[in-house]
C-alpha cells in the first residue's frame, strides 16, 4: 500500500477536520461572544439548524461558526430581517441541507464501498469527498441561486393567475403520483432492489415535473407530491408520469396555503382522496381541474360517477386521458 494512502478507520474528529476545514476552538459561550450575539439567540440558531445542544465546556465551534454568526448579526443590525425570520430561515436551511448531506453521503458510500469494506476503504471515501468538496460547493451555490430564480418565476406566474401580487392562498394544481402495489412489492424485493425501485420512481418523477416547469414538493417513498401553476401543466405532467410505470395519479385545482416549502389545504386533501379512487394506470382529477382544461385539445376529461371522499363529502371525479382527436 502506498504510504500516502489512508489506511485506518476515520474518526469523527478527522471527518470534521477534513470536511469543515477549521479546528474547533470555542465553547458555545465563547462562539456567541466572539460573534457579538447573545447566547440565547446563538443557541436558537444552532437548534434551528438541527445541531444538538452541547455541554457548556465542550469545545466544538470554529472560526467558521463565528463568521456565520457575525453574518446573522449583520443582517439583524441592518434591519433587513428580524429574529423570527432569521430562525425560520435557519430551520429551512438546516432541514434541507441535512437531507441533502445524508443523501449525498449515501450515494458516495454506495458508489465507492465494496460489499465487504475495510477501514482503509472508508478512509478513501472520506479523502475522495474532500477532493470533490470545492466543486460540489460551487455547484451547490449555483443550483441554489438558479432554484431561487425558478421559485421567483413560479410565484410571479401564480400571482398573475390569481391577480394578486403576494397572495396568501394561491390557486394551483396539486397532484399525487402513487406507486401501485408498493407494499406487496416491498415484501418481495431485496433491500437493494427496493431502494432502486424507489430511487428510480423518484428520479423519473422529478425529471418529468421539472421538464414541465412545475415543482416537486416532496417525495414519500412510494408517492410524490407535485404542484403546477395551471391545469394544463399538471395534466401534461400526469400523462407523462403515468406512462413511466405502474402508477395511479390524483389531481385537484384550487386554493392552497404554501408554508415551509410544503402546501396545505382542502385542495391537497382532495388530490390525495382522488389518488385513492384512481385505478392502476389512470389519472383522476376534480371538476375544477377538468374545467380548467376546456379549450385544450390535447386532453380529454371524462366524467365518472359521483362518490364520497372521506372528510370532503361527495365529489365529482373525472378520468383524464390524452385526446385522440
Amino acid at each position: 500500500m502506498n504510504a500516502a494512502e489512508p489506511s485506518g478507520r476515520p474518526t469523527a474528529e478527522e471527518i470534521e477536520r477534513l470536511l469543515v476545514g477549521m479546528p474547533a476552538r470555542f465553547t458555545r459561550t465563547e462562539v456567541a461572544a466572539q460573534a457579538g450575539v447573545s447566547q440565547p439567540l446563538a443557541e436558537r440558531i444552532w437548534r434551528a439548524l438541527g445541531f444538538a445542544q452541547l455541554a457548556d465546556d465542550a469545545v466544538a465551534f470554529s472560526e467558521a461558526d463565528v463568521d456565520a454568526l457575525k453574518r446573522v448579526r449583520t443582517m439583524l443590525d441592518s434591519g433587513l430581517l428580524d429574529e423570527p425570520t432569521v430562525i425560520r430561515m435557519a430551520r429551512a436551511l438546516g432541514q434541507t441541507t441535512a437531507r441533502l448531506a445524508q443523501w449525498q453521503a449515501e450515494i458516495m458510500i454506495g458508489a465507492m464501498l465494496p460489499d465487504e469494506p475495510s477501514d482503509g476503504d472508508l478512509a478513501k471515501v472520506l479523502q475522495t469527498a474532500r477532493g470533490l468538496l470545492p466543486d460540489f460547493e460551487q455547484v451547490l451555490i449555483h443550483v441554489w441561486r438558479a432554484q431561487l430564480a425558478a421559485a421567483g418565476t413560479r410565484l410571479l406566474t401564480i400571482a398573475d393567475i390569481n391577480d394578486e401580487l403576494v397572495p396568501t392562498r394561491v390557486s394551483i394544481a396539486v397532484g399525487f403520483a402513487d406507486l401501485v402495489s408498493f407494499t406487496r412489492r416491498a415484501r418481495e424485493l431485496a433491500e437493494r432492489e427496493l431502494a432502486e425501485l424507489v430511487e428510480g420512481f423518484e428520479s423519473r418523477a422529478a425529471d418529468v415535473v421539472a421538464a414541465h416547469g412545475a415543482r416537486l414538493v416532496k417525495t414519500l417513498g412510494d408517492e410524490v407530491l407535485f404542484t403546477a401553476p395551471t391545469p394544463a401543466q399538471a395534466a401534461a405532467i400526469a400523462l407523462d408520469l403515468v406512462e413511466t410505470g405502474e402508477l395511479r395519479i390524483g389531481m385537484a385545482y384550487g386554493p392552497v396555503l404554501p408554508m415551509m416549502g410544503d402546501v396545505f389545504g382542502t385542495t391537497v386533501n382532495l388530490a390525495a382522496r382522488l389518488t385513492a379512487i384512481a385505478r392502476p394506470g389512470t389519472i383522476v382529477v376534480d371538476a375544477e381541474l377538468a374545467e380548467g382544461l376546456d379549450g385544450h385539445d390535447a386532453f380529454d376529461a371524462h366524467k365518472m360517477r359521483r362518490r364520497p371522499a372521506r372528510g370532503l363529502g361527495v365529489v365529482q371525479p373525472y378520468v383524464l386521458r390524452r385526446s385522440t382527436h
